[in-house]
């Protein structure tokens, strides 16, 4: 059994990621995946939470390109987190492991409302957490969310879970020749604009020097290595 270096992370997991080879939607198969793969850590002792996005159900940004209000949009789209939260907290739970999602906005029939006190109890438990509904708040991204609750949770690293290997110099889909950065700095992510997270997630882990590992989440077995420091992916750092 490997050594965890981390006591305490956050996992962020798109929206996207939960479709599988779907166009839209959950696949049964994918959740079940990410389930087995939060297990891992969980096993080793590791204080796990999670923030999850809802680009497989409704993406704010895109609906507001074409026409709809930004605010009115950016709220469909943290019900849809809250769907996934939902749905991902029943695969867990279905895996032994106790879960609780936690939400920025109130839906009390089916989730505890965000309290940071209660949230970290849970994690001090051993559950996992689930931060759904992003920050509450319109124009801000669930990859600012995540580096938000981690920061409140003092999580000692970001996991970013991506259909890439890592963060590439260029988009590696569009770009075959792309090359895999293993080691960067916050500054030069900004710098360069490298698509890894969205600009004020990335100011926000600078300013308050929370590591972030982004890696494929479709790999069996990465988010583990990653918890066990193995040289996975890319890291950013300071």
């Amino acid at each position: 059994m490997c050594q965890p270096q981390c006591r305490r992370v956050v996992v962020k997991i798109s929206g996207e990621a939960l479709m599988g080879d779907q166009e839209f939607g959950i696949s049964p198969d994918m959740i079940r995946f990410v389930a087995e793969e939060v297990r891992s850590i969980v096993e080793l002792g590791v204080q796990t939470a999670i923030v999850v996005g809802g680009g497989n159900i409704f993406r704010g940004i895109a609906a507001s390109s074409y026409g709809m209000d930004r605010t009115a949009a950016d709220h469909m789209g943290m019900l849809a987190t809250i769907i996934n939260s939902i749905a991902l907290q029943d695969a867990l739970e279905k895996q032994g492991i106790q879960t609780r999602v936690q939400t920025a906005i109130a839906v009390h029939q089916v989730a505890e409302p965000y309290i940071l006190r209660r949230a970290i109890r849970h994690l001090e438990k051993g559950r996992v957490v689930i931060f759904a509904a992003g920050t509450g708040n319109p124009y801000f991204t669930t990859d600012t969310a995540a580096v938000l609750r981690g920061q409140e949770v003092h999580a000692e690293m970001l996991l970013k879970a991506t259909k890439v290997d890592g963060l590439y110099d260029a988009d590696p889909m569009t770009h075959p020749d792309a090359v895999l950065l293993k080691r960067v700095s916050y500054m030069e992510v900004l710098e360069r604009q490298l698509k890894v997270m969205d600009m004020t997630a990335i100011s926000l882990a600078m300013d308050n020097d929370l590591p972030l590992a982004v890696f494929r989440l479709k790999k069996k077995g990465n988010i583990r290595r990653v918890v066990c420091g193995e040289d996975v992916g890319t890291r950013i750092t300071t």
